[in-house]
């Protein structure tokens, strides 16, 4: 039901205003989740240091979201921040949770200025890295996501390695990746 609504949403979307450039001829790869995924060791801080291009996110560099996980709501109340091409620091609250039809690491992305996604961990330890996929597909398009996150904004190469090798075995084109720059002028206040 959830991926008929999303599907429509943006069969929708491109009808209304043509091809948005996020929206490529294909189907999304079929990536496996994280086994036994703890929502609880997942909280924390996160910095995304490398990502696919992504319309919904208004920034370009120094992102960070905090993950704060909630027993009543089964899942996270997350706040993602940093700057946008025009220097100027954002910030977007919403929730990220699993639902009944899928694995606790099929989640769903709930923001207010997003229409609903999902939110897969294929892969993480929890302590450093953590390799997220986020895909809508209709009959020959889809509009994919994919985020690199690391517990530290400095030394992520780890992250990136590890996540690279897990993107392409699960058929994700890791060259669509872009390196989110974190510098000394960052604010970390998510």
């Amino acid at each position: 039901m959830l991926k008929a609504l999303v599907a429509a949403a943006l069969v929708a979307l491109v009808a209304a205003d043509g091809i948005p450039d996020f929206v490529v001829p294909g189907n999304c790869a079929k990536v496996a989740n994280q086994d036994n995924f703890d929502l609880r060791r997942y909280a924390g801080r996160w910095y995304q240091v490398q990502i696919m291009d992504n319309a919904y996110q208004p920034y370009t560099r120094c992102i960070h979201s905090n993950y704060d996980y909630s027993d009543s709501d089964y899942g996270f109340k997350v706040t993602t921040a940093g700057f946008s091409p025009n220097n100027e620091y954002l910030r977007l609250q919403g929730k990220i949770y699993p639902t009944k039809d899928f694995p606790a690491a099929h989640m769903l992305i709930d923001f207010p200025t997003v229409f609903a996604a999902p939110y897969e961990v294929i892969e993480t330890d929890y302590d450093s890295y953590a390799c997220v996929y986020s895909c809508i597909d209709t009959d020959k398009y889809k509009s994919e996501f994919g985020f690199v996150f690391s517990r530290t904004p400095q030394n992520s190469g780890p992250a990136i390695d590890r996540c690279a090798s897990v993107f392409r075995r699960n058929g994700v084109d890791f060259s669509l990746f872009n390196v989110v720059p974190h510098t000394a002028e960052c604010v970390y206040r998510a």
